[in-house]
């Protein structure tokens, strides 16, 4: 990579680091956790100019051009691509030190050979020679996925979806494995504007009319069942907050009762937090059956910006860093979950970087419940080497599962090496020269076996 593209380059500061990364910087990517369309996926389409490739449904680029100023006309609103793809070189320029400076030098030379500086007196020849090899390659989802040496990719699904593209993609025999993800934003969130609406449609969805909690139970059980159909082996959640109560056991009348007059009121109280603590537990157990990992995304504020919202919709730039939720109620749900079937292999992540020290110890109290690796606005080189550091010291290093996308872009898995480079170097430094295989099989797991061996795992 030319020196001039990103501050990643200098990332190896020494020999042993270089070293390690010669191991580990041809891997396969096992990508457990990320937002890409199955739809994009099976239909395969060439992709039109850098512009779109790079900034169609790209929140974390759009994010950084508000940052500096740059008209919503030239983000999400109606302006071309090239315009888009100008106001964005323009945004990269003022933002030193932003990992998009970093990813953006990576992917420009991984997918289009393209190694001089990204900015505004050479975007004009970037964007043409970009685009040449769109044209020429006929750039697509699939071949970039390939040209990154991708083996498995885990997609974010709502409980209702009806997998179609999955199950296509399944029958074509892709030899990638796209699989779905059961991310239960939309059944824990009670609270949520057409609730009861969500719950008619997952019944649909399932076949059944859901009347009671137990209705809800068991339809969720029936859409499990469905995705573990087409390999599902991870759950999700990323919704604000984290119950403090948890009502009942695993079968309660009260609380079958109490949720079948919520259905019927539509009128959320807090008195129901008890009842979104029950079904966290009660997705544990469930997922423990099936072998599934458990995925918690915690302390994240969603769509911060009430106008913003309205104008370009969910997911489109405007969440931030959230509270630290509560240890004890985290410690609560594990130890309910842990007795009343087992937990299942729990990754937990933090939006918060001040919760590190409570979360990690945590989980060194229960087997097979790891920290999640630094996520969204952490995952910089500060916030990696930081997380990686705390873990380090705390418990041990290999118990991470490793890097993961969380990104809408098929450009994006130039992350993966990003995260490789600081690992190393982090490693070089913790262990002794003498001590070079052992730094060796930590990059190594770190950074493509220990999520294989999840997918590998048998019910």
């Amino acid at each position: 990579m030319a020196e001039c593209n990103g501050n990643i380059t200098d990332v190896l500061t020494s020999d042993f680091a270089r070293e390690i990364y010669a191991q580990v910087k041809d891997l396969p990517i096992i990508d457990y956790h990320c937002h890409l369309s199955p739809k994009e996926i099976y239909e395969d389409k060439p992709f039109e100019n850098i512009g779109q490739m790079w900034l169609a449904g790209d929140h974390y680029k759009w994010r950084l051009m508000r940052a500096v100023g740059i008209d919503e006309e030239y983000i999400t609103g109606g302006k071309s691509w090239k315009e888009k793809f100008d106001a964005f070189c323009d945004a990269v320029s003022l933002s030193p030190g932003n990992p998009i400076w970093d990813w953006t030098a990576m992917e420009l030379e991984k997918f289009f050979g393209v190694t001089k500086p990204f900015l505004p007196e050479n975007a004009d020849e970037i964007w043409n020679e970009c685009n040449a090899v769109i044209a020429r390659e006929k750039l697509s989802p699939r071949k970039a996925i390939a040209m990154n040496n991708v083996e498995y990719i885990a997609t974010t699904d709502d409980p209702c979806d009806d997998l179609k593209y999955h199950k296509l993609l399944r029958e074509e025999g892709y030899d990638v494995k796209v699989v779905p993800s059961f991310r239960t934003d939309n059944l824990v969130n009670f609270a949520a504007p057409g609730f009861k609406e969500y719950v008619k449609k997952l019944g649909a969805a399932a076949g059944m009319d859901i009347r009671n909690f137990s209705d809800y139970k068991h339809a969720i059980c029936k859409r499990l069942d469905y995705f573990c159909s087409l390999g599902c082996k991870f759950s999700d959640v990323g919704v604000e907050g984290f119950p403090k109560a948890f009502a009942g056991g695993a079968d309660n009348t009260a609380v079958n009762d109490e949720f079948a007059a919520f259905l019927k009121s539509g009128e959320y109280t807090g008195e129901l937090e008890g009842l979104i603590g029950n079904l966290y537990v009660f997705l544990a157990r469930e997922y423990a059956k099936r072998g599934m990992v458990m995925q918690l995304h915690l302390c994240v504020t969603r769509n911060s910006n009430d106008e913003m919202l309205k104008k370009c919709g969910r997911d489109s730039g405007f969440d931030c860093v959230g509270e630290n939720v509560s240890i004890p109620a985290l410690r609560r749900m594990l130890n309910m979950a842990q007795a009343e079937g087992g937990l299942p292999k729990t990754i937990i992540y933090s939006l918060n970087p001040t919760l590190y020290y409570e979360l990690i110890t945590l989980c060194g109290a229960f087997r097979g419940v790891v920290p999640g690796i630094s996520w969204w606005f952490n995952d910089h080189k500060r916030g990696i080497t930081e997380l990686l550091a705390a873990v380090a010291e705390l418990s041990s290093i290999d118990s991470l599962v490793g890097m993961l996308t969380d990104s809408r872009s098929f450009l994006s898995y130039p992350r993966h090496d990003y995260f490789r480079r600081i690992l190393c170097e982090f490693l070089a430094k913790v262990t002794p020269v003498s001590a070079k295989s052992c730094a060796v099989r930590v990059a190594k797991d770190l950074s493509y076996f220990n999520a294989r061996k999840l997918t590998e795992e048998k019910k």
